[in-house]
């Protein structure tokens, strides 16, 4: 869904009532990055051919945005060259909590050739819906993110050492609507804030921990959904910020608590009639054979994919036991011990991976997930029996990577992965994970370590 057309924003623009245009895209790390435009700057130029200029730098950072050694695609050696944001004018949204802005998302392009910078994240999720449409395929998606809400303002949770923070709940109160009504002050004003803005949100609820929240988005294609769950995350954000209150989506952020999920919905369709094909009602499983095989892709391919939904150190602490976060990579109809889970039916008939947290790239949790998928389609692999018990106590079972460091391993040594998503990109992924590996290991003293050792060892 597109808030606003270019036409429209140029009435705006000459009208005064739009005076900057944000022009951003998704860094590996998924956070947006990019720059503010003036608006007249942005109709001379930025919306044509020509668009902005950034240093592919970008896409080979660490969180504290220093350049890592080891990526093919820039370095000291090559200056750390620029590539074009070109913006997709389909993207164009106005920002009605800052008056005066509007937003539009880019793609990331190579200068010399016009091509797509391969290992930004919008790019491989491109290229992996363009191999499935040439199967015939496309798809419909939803993420269903959660967070963890506080009183603290962000400098307070910063000074702090995100220690100590106040959630606005004091007890349990998953689908309370007690506690969601003292909520709905600052959920409601995002929800609003987020359908103005042209992300249409379904509903909001109070989730299991203590603050936690859950806002679902409406399902769309996948290339919209993945637009969108990166612009809510960041815009979440914005708006608690203005509001003196703050927010997380790491996948566990304290070992006490339930983590939050980014919970993914996905169904196949014919490119051709544009109706669903996931469904069978003849079926034992309700699942179509192409279906069925791409669901058996993701359960076979899911530990040498897993980095990709689980993109960080603490992705792991969130696979535990009974804490429906599953670790067990297999398939139920609506049974939530298990990694993908069959839910709706006919038309609505879908999967769901209960794998990524909600620190994932959505560009490349849903790459991930369809790249495995269709390498199933390819190989033609049977439908998967459902799993009708309680898949936390089957150890037979495959399991998600209980590590980042086995999860990245899989993830390096793969050859399907390898394949499926190119050499360029397989390479600039492993060295990013890698980079973040070697910042834990080698480079890092934690809390934990001075508690349990500065003393008694």
């Amino acid at each position: 869904m597109t808030a606003v057309t270019l036409a429209e924003l140029q009435r705006r623009i000459e009208d005064g009532s739009v005076k900057t245009v944000v022009c951003g895209l998704a860094d590996l790390w998924g956070r947006i990055v990019g720059k503010r435009v003036t608006a007249k700057s942005f109709m001379q130029c930025v919306s044509g051919n020509e668009g902005l200029h950034a240093s592919v730098y970008l896409f080979c950072t660490d969180m504290d945005m220093d350049p890592r050694p080891g990526y093919a695609l820039t370095g000291w050696d090559k200056g750390f060259q620029d590539f074009v944001m070109k913006p997709d004018l389909s993207t164009i949204r106005l920002l009605p909590w800052t008056p005066g802005t509007a937003f539009v998302l880019c793609d990331a392009i190579e200068e010399t050739t016009g091509e797509l910078v391969p290992v930004a994240p919008r790019s491989i999720l491109k290229r992996q819906i363009a191999r499935a449409e040439g199967m015939g395929i496309t798809f419909k998606c939803a993420t269903e993110l959660e967070f963890f809400l506080f009183r603290d303002t962000y400098d307070e949770a910063w000074h702090k050492r995100y220690r100590d923070l106040v959630p606005t709940s004091r007890y349990r109160a998953d689908y309370h609507i007690l506690q969601s009504t003292r909520d709905e002050e600052i959920i409601g004003e995002i929800r609003d804030a987020m359908n103005a803005a042209g992300i249409e949100v379904e509903n909001a609820k109070t989730e299991w921990g203590l603050g936690q929240q859950e806002i679902a988005l409406r399902y769309t294609d996948a290339l919209e959904m993945a637009d969108r769950h990166v612009l809510y995350k960041c815009w979440v954000k914005e708006l608690l910020s203005l509001r003196g209150l703050s927010a997380t989506f790491m996948a566990k952020p304290f070992i006490d608590e339930i983590g939050s999920s980014c919970h993914v919905h996905i169904s196949l369709w014919d490119k051709a009639t544009g109706q669903p094909t996931s469904y069978d009602g003849g079926s034992a499983t309700h699942m179509s054979r192409q279906f069925g095989s791409f669901v058996a892709g993701m359960i076979d391919h899911g530990r040498e994919y897993a980095y990709l939904a689980a993109p960080t150190i603490n992705s792991y602490k969130r696979f535990r036991k009974t804490s429906f976060a599953p670790v067990q990579l297999c398939v139920g109809n609506d049974n939530r011990t298990c990694g993908f889970r069959l839910v709706g039916h006919d038309k609505s008939f879908r999967v769901e991976s209960r794998i990524p947290g909600a620190d994932a790239n959505p560009y490349l949790a849903l790459a991930g997930l369809i790249a495995s998928g269709l390498s199933g389609i390819d190989r033609a692999r049977p439908t998967p029996d459902l799993y009708m018990d309680n898949a936390y106590e089957n150890p037979s079972l495959p399991r998600v990577p209980a590590t980042m460091r086995e999860a990245v391993s899989l993830f390096a040594a793969s050859d399907l992965v390898r394949s499926d998503l190119g050499n360029d990109v397989h390479d600039h992924l492993r060295n990013f994970a890698e980079n973040e590996l070697d910042a834990f290991e080698q480079d890092t003293v934690t809390d934990w370590e001075l508690v349990r050792y500065f003393e008694r060892i």
